[in-house]
């Protein structure tokens, strides 16, 4: 069985978490958060000397935190000591840092907000019927995903929006038009990687929905790729800044971008782990 596995980002510093099925919650790498809060170039030299100290003072904590595995950057899976949520605010606490404040705040805050809701939505999507139920490469699809991601958190979910919307200098396809541009999208060929990456560009542009266009259109580019060339995204291959700018840049000329996704493509694409990076880094790519 495959742990559901969690990756979210702090200042662009990675902190993974992975499912305790047994006891029904969230387990986080105590490591990856020393490293956030702390910088410290040795995280885990920090973290044994830190649980060392706590165990010669007697403090209980130390005894909460259990090992699991998971993965780090070289693709292997390690033991890593792991804390529940409640534990982790305890053990921030004891740890000397003028950024603890500032992180508490970020942690306990996220899975409560809409995208953390939607984020926990997109991971079911891989165990769920409904990614084998949707159209691919439609405007339909499209709101498929959306309604799925968004449903029940904001009343506009699937609905093509009727007011136009920019982004920084960008105007977005006007509202007026947008039905018959999705249209004109869906007519787009999808054989080859260009054709494809040129119709996500035009989705993008597009920008159908209130909110949540990012996130949507990415699950809908890889469902594609999937089916057309037996490829996936592995999103973590392309940085923040990187997938920003080209995306940006897309708008006048779309090679940064197919550069970008051509060289993190993958034939991993009935992996659950690559599923699940996948739709962590997306929402990371959303965050303010």
């Amino acid at each position: 069985m495959h742990n559901k596995i969690s990756i979210r980002f702090y200042d662009d510093k990675e902190v993974r978490a992975i499912w305790d099925e047994e006891n029904s919650k969230w387990r986080f790498s105590i490591v990856d958060i020393v490293w956030a809060i702390t910088e410290s170039p040795r995280p885990r030299i920090y973290w044994w000397t830190l649980k060392n100290r706590l165990k010669k003072q007697n403090i209980e904590l130390y005894s909460k935190c259990i090992q699991l595995k998971l993965v780090s950057p070289d693709g292997k899976k390690y033991a890593t000591d792991c804390f529940s949520q409640d534990d982790i605010i305890e053990v921030i606490k004891i740890i000397p840092s003028k950024k603890s404040i500032k992180f508490l705040d970020w942690f306990t805050y996220s899975d409560n907000s809409i995208d953390g809701q939607s984020k926990k939505k997109a991971y079911t999507l891989f165990e769920s019927n409904l990614i084998s139920k949707l159209e691919i490469g439609t405007a339909k699809g499209l709101k498929q995903i959306h309604a799925y991601l968004f449903g029940g958190l904001y009343d506009f979910a699937w609905k093509i929006r009727q007011k136009n919307i920019s982004k920084w200098w960008f105007k977005f396809a006007n509202a007026e038009f947008l039905e018959k541009t999705l249209i004109d999208i869906e007519k787009m060929p999808e054989q080859t990687f260009d054709e494809i990456i040129s119709k996500y560009v035009e989705t993008n542009i597009a920008h159908p929905f209130m909110e949540g266009n990012g996130r949507t259109t990415r699950i809908w580019l890889d469902l594609i790729l999937r089916k057309r060339l037996k490829k996936c995204v592995d999103w973590s291959q392309i940085s923040k800044a990187d997938y920003l700018n080209a995306m940006i840049e897309s708008v006048r000329n779309d090679a940064k971008i197919k550069h970008l996704i051509k060289g993190a493509l993958t034939n991993k694409i009935h992996d659950r782990d690559m599923f699940m990076k996948g739709i962590d880094y997306s929402y990371y790519y959303e965050e303010e």
